[in-house]
């Protein structure tokens, strides 16, 4: 079921990213005490659980021929839900992810950073 939502929400984006596209110093092996999200993992996954049904909705009303508008009004809903996913999903990441390569100062910060404003342009983009 997650990976449904997670290929939407990537599909949403009209990109995919994989390890490779990572900076080399992100990718290098370091301490890490878990993701950003890690201590809302179910919360999270309940609403992206709940946002997949929206989707699914979506797929019924187009099959149920229902009026246009309606349908519209249903994917602005699922849009804004994703993107509000995406937001607390960003801050978890700047709060512990990019605030933890702060603290070891370096290259890791500047990677760190680089990465977090490239995920903020994609979002922008969408």
């Amino acid at each position: 079921m997650t990976t449904t939502a997670a290929d939407s929400a990537a599909s949403a984006g009209g990109e995919e990213r994989s390890q490779a596209s990572e900076p080399a110093a992100a990718a290098a092996p370091t301490e890490h005490t878990g993701h950003g999200y890690a201590k809302q993992k179910d919360q999270h996954l309940k609403r992206l659980r709940r946002i997949e049904g929206q989707i699914r909705g979506l797929q019924r009303m187009v099959e149920e021929d229902v009026y246009c508008i309606d349908i519209l009004t249903q994917v602005s809903a699922s849009t804004k839900a994703l993107q509000s996913f995406a937001l607390q999903l960003l801050e978890e990441h700047l709060r512990h992810c990019v605030a933890a390569a702060a603290v070891k100062g370096g290259e890791e910060v500047d990677a760190k950073v680089a990465e977090a404003t490239a995920a903020i342009a994609r979002l922008l983009r969408t």
